[in-house]
């Protein structure tokens, strides 16, 4: 066990002792420092090593750190050394904008959960993409993963400009691009998960990405990030166009707008996203539903409420090929990641 993981406990208390955000950003400047002056240079888990397959690239192991952690790629390096076989950054839009008002990360640590409604905060693709150019965890062949959505100010008819934009400014920089389609804290953003939207969404994705193959002489596989609270014929009718439009990879899912198992908790009622525990059955559920739908054909990468190793492997036996966490890094610390990556070990062939 690390420094970091044996002292997290401690580390932790001290954070949730102060304002939420205030606290993540603090963390990732820490980070960097300690990574900057060389005291996270050696790996920190690098016995962390089952070789895997998402959406046909090569990983280290099948634990991913999902986006929303390191928004604007500030801290990929000193991220990557906790162990993680790939990250993705993000939500980037093509402008900087500077999200929903504050306060907007509220804890709930009885249920090991998060509500934010940060509102794809971010400096803006540009900005972002001069953050990861010079990256180490690429050059050591790592992959990193760049999610991306719309400005709050675009039209949903008006989306898949946002989209394709930031596809193409992305493109040459990540290993993976994921549609985020499914946040529930910018207005109406959801809605491109219904099939008109989303059909349209698709095609201009899928024709600029073709053009973008051509130019570049390279495949960088697509993902789409769903919700949790979608019905069954939903995910039936999203499933039917991630096979039309062979889209390489589903995430499942985001944050809930559900507040079941929490309703007697302090912060229950803040508007936004809810992350943690209470969203793991949920996420389970259309993992399952996905896995019935897609079979081997498209990557199933399970992320929402994983506390545990156990959840971790559970998010396996459903159907995903990988995982994603955050909300439990929050709350467990870097030791998370050994302890799913020992159950899926230890009961789970990946491939």
């Amino acid at each position: 066990m690390s420094i970091i993981s044996s002292s997290y406990p401690i580390i932790r208390k001290i954070l949730f002792s102060i304002d939420a955000e205030t606290a993540h950003n603090l963390t990732l400047f820490m980070l960097n420092k300690t990574y900057k002056y060389n005291f996270l240079r050696k790996k920190l888990h690098s016995s962390i090593n089952l070789p895997s397959k998402i959406m046909g690239l090569n990983v280290k192991n099948p634990i991913g750190l999902a986006a929303g952690l390191d928004k604007n790629g500030e801290c990929i390096d000193a991220l990557g050394n906790l162990g993680f076989g790939f990250m993705e950054i993000g939500t980037v839009t093509p402008y900087a904008q500077n999200g929903n008002q504050k306060p907007r990360i509220f804890r709930l640590p009885k249920a090991n959960a998060i509500i934010n409604r940060l509102g794809f905060n971010n400096h803006g693709i540009e900005k972002i993409l001069d953050n990861i150019k010079n990256n180490e965890w690429q050059k050591n062949d790592n992959l990193l993963g760049i999610n991306i959505g719309k400005n709050f100010n675009t039209e949903l008819k008006n989306a898949a400009d946002d989209y394709t934009f930031c596809l193409k400014k992305a493109y040459p920089y990540a290993d993976y691009i994921t549609i985020n389609i499914s946040s529930p804290n910018t207005k109406n953003l959801r809605d491109l998960q219904n099939t008109y939207y989303l059909e349209n969404l698709l095609t201009q994705i899928k024709e600029t990405h073709k053009e973008l193959v051509d130019n570049y002489n390279k495949y960088v596989p697509i993902a789409l990030k769903i919700s949790p609270d979608l019905i069954n014929e939903e995910i039936e009718d999203i499933s039917t166009l991630l096979l039309k439009y062979k889209i390489d990879g589903v995430i499942a899912t985001n944050t809930t707008i559900s507040r079941k198992k929490i309703e007697t908790l302090k912060n229950h009622d803040q508007l936004g996203g809810l992350s943690g525990e209470p969203l793991h059955e949920l996420s389970l559920n259309v993992i399952r539903r996905l896995k019935s739908l897609l079979g081997q054909e498209i990557t199933i990468i399970g992320t929402g409420g994983i506390i545990s190793g156990q959840q971790a492997k559970e998010k396996i036996e459903a159907g995903a090929n990988a995982i994603q966490i955050y909300t439990g890094l929050i709350y467990k610390g870097p030791s998370i990641i050994e302890e799913c990556f020992n159950l899926i070990k230890e009961n789970i062939n990946i491939n």
